[in-house]
Parts: C-alpha cells; structure tokens; sequence
C-alpha cells in the first residue's frame, strides 16, 4: 500500500515510470524509509510528493485497484490474464497452451453464421 500510493503520488509530479523501476529494483527492501530515498533519487519535489501520498483521491484509486484485484482474483504480482483467462502455468508452454487455445475459441466463435 505505502508503494502504490507513493508511485501514484510521484505520478503527479511526471515521475511514475522512474519511481515505479526503483520500487522494482528494491522490491526486497522496501520499507517507508527506503519508498522516500527513491522519492529523493528520482527528484520529487517532498512537500507535494507527502500531499499528494495523503490525497483521499489517491488512496481511493489503490483502495479500488486492490477490491478490483480481488474480485479478478489477483493474490500477487505478477498476475497475467490471457483474454480474460487467468494464467496458471506461466511457462512458456503454459502461455502458449493458453494462447493457443484461446485463438482456437476465437476463431470457432467468428466462423459461426449470425443469426
């Protein structure tokens, strides 16, 4: 939570990308203390970065983001869905299986004359 408001909060400020590869780089070592270095590394300017981390707006977008992940059934990240399908097996045979035969269901469902 403490890194998704901060990364949209640094969004704000034009910086979400840059923010969001440092929390990624560090994903092992984020803490609050950690999340306001990378705020200084990547040049927000704090006083704004620390509203805008306490905007309710902002806490209403990840409040909602993690209800809609639940409802999709998202326990992590990464979580890839495929057409819709949530990916189990994310091999490369698994991706492929996946693709496969949603591009066979696909085609059966566009070749069925229109009623």
């Amino acid at each position: 939570m403490p890194a998704a408001l901060a990364a949209l909060a640094a969004s704000e400020q034009g910086k979400f990308w840059e923010f969001h590869d440092l929390l990624f780089v560090n994903y092992n070592k984020l803490n609050d203390q950690k999340i306001d270095e990378i705020a200084q590394t990547v040049g927000l300017n704090l006083e704004e970065y620390e509203k805008k981390k306490k905007d309710p707006a902002i806490q209403q977008k990840v409040n909602q983001d993690l209800l809609d992940g639940q409802r999709a059934g998202v326990r992590g990240t990464p979580t890839i869905f495929i057409n819709g399908i949530l990916l189990r097996d994310r091999s490369l045979k698994g991706f492929q299986a996946t693709i496969d035969k949603q591009l066979q269901r696909h085609s059966k469902n566009s070749t069925k004359p229109s009623s």
